[in-house]
């Protein structure tokens, strides 16, 4: 009985964010919604999309430096190419966990154990998100006297993530707990599999101090991708103060990870028109197009060209290796 009730607990919770999606759309109005997209200056959004480059620029330069430290040897294009693809699956998976489908393209060019290979991707996209949970403190601060609880809530989730890596980051603990994991989900006739795959989890981890450059490089990234965002604010003519959206954006961006929904669609929108309808004179309709219309410039729009790249992956899959 209690496994039955698991898997409806996986079946149903994707779909949470959805019906919270679904209920935001009819409380708004789907009329409301369409006069606020028609509404955007379409300036703005090509101002935006030009940052799209320096964003990708940085993000695989700061993935490359991960890479070398766990002598992972991939050329950058190609490095740009799996990123693009993972973004594809991320995109249409609860918490963008799809995202882990870089590893058998990463396990094509290299022939990397896939153990070392899945804690790298973890490892970079734990990185990547780090300076986003700074920008949300930041951000809760700065409204703690109209929004108290926001600031509790994020020091919470920060506290939580970062214990959860300290504790992992530590190879005896962790190969004690994934072991233990093993011996108690895995039926025995697999087990052998599963632990050969995790006992590759901590072959050449880099030291600590390493990750410190793709944390800052991560911060210059999210500044990037808010300020995508932020011009769709201007295209609204929308009266919210750049910093202001800049610190207080994350913490919706961050409910979008929680794996309750598909991409963060509906946990997203909420979290922004519960923060920016309170603090600012703007309505939901136009947060809410703020929200889809940064989640296209930022996601979609490079989620699709991964999907173009997959196809091509699958119809020359020699090409895999070819920058190895």
């Amino acid at each position: 009985m209690p496994r039955t009730r698991m898997r409806w607990l996986k079946f149903i919770l994707p779909f949470v964010g959805l019906a919270f999606f679904v209920f935001l759309i009819y409380t708004i109005s789907p009329q409301n919604i369409v006069t606020a997209f028609l509404s955007i200056d379409v300036r703005y959004i090509l101002a935006a999309f030009t940052l799209t480059i320096p964003i990708l620029v940085i993000r695989i330069y700061a993935w490359q430096w991960i890479n070398r430290s766990q002598h992972i040897h991939i050329g950058n294009l190609r490095m740009l190419k799996i990123y693009l693809m993972g973004l594809f699956y991320g995109v249409g998976t609860p918490g963008y966990l799809g995202q882990i489908m870089r590893v058998p393209y990463m396990k094509n060019v290299t022939g990397a154990p896939y153990g070392k290979l899945f804690v790298n991707v973890v490892l970079e996209t734990f990185v990547h998100t780090l300076s986003l949970y700074v920008m949300m403190v930041c951000g809760a601060i700065l409204v703690v006297g109209m929004l108290p609880q926001l600031l509790w809530f994020t020091i919470l989730w920060i506290l939580v993530v970062l214990a959860v890596f300290l504790f992992l980051v530590k190879k005896e603990r962790g190969d004690r707990l994934f072991q233990g994991l093993v011996r108690l989900l895995i039926p025995r006739k697999v087990r052998g599999q599963v632990s050969s795959f995790t006992e590759t989890f901590y072959q050449d981890f880099p030291r600590l101090r390493i990750l410190a450059v793709p944390v800052l490089l991560g911060a210059l990234t999210w500044v990037l991708t808010f300020t995508q965002e932020y011009f769709i604010v201007l295209a609204l003519g929308l009266p919210i103060p750049y910093l202001v959206f800049l610190l207080l954006y994350p913490v919706a961006n961050t409910a979008g990870f929680l794996p309750i929904s598909i991409a963060g669609l509906g946990t997203r929108e909420f979290t922004a028109i519960a923060i920016f309808t309170t603090l600012f004179m703007v309505s939901s309709a136009d947060v809410f197009v703020v929200s889809i219309a940064g989640f296209m410039v930022t996601d979609v729009f490079l989620a699709v060209i991964g999907f173009f790249l997959t196809m091509t992956e699958a119809r020359h899959p020699a090409d895999a290796v070819q920058d190895a």
